[in-house]
């Protein structure tokens, strides 16, 4: 049975959570290769986000969508690094000699 240390290690939750209880979290003993696709999925969203930005005439929005954009913006980019760190320490530990 797993002891409440080895989950926390194993369950690492998203810094972009709300409150004390974390809801979503990453697995960080998954495939290595699933957890990069699941951060180049969040950072090329954000990216595709910006461009559709960068592409519109901001004459016709409205400011109130500004924090909207940016909280979407952040919780993509937060959660893809969240991810890569994750990713980077399992490919460092998987290089590592024994």
């Amino acid at each position: 049975m797993n002891n409440p240390e080895s989950l926390n290690d194993r369950y690492r939750p998203l810094k972009t959570r709300y409150s004390d209880t974390p809801v979503l979290v990453i697995d960080t003993e998954a495939d290595p290769v699933e957890i990069l696709d699941a951060a180049h999925q969040r950072i090329r969203a954000a990216s595709n986000l910006l461009e559709t930005l960068y592409c519109l005439c901001f004459k016709e929005a409205d400011t109130s969508d500004i924090p909207n954009i940016v909280s979407a913006l952040y919780l993509l980019t937060q959660d893809g690094n969240d991810l890569l760190d994750i990713a980077r320490q399992r490919l460092l530990n998987w290089k590592a000699p024994a």
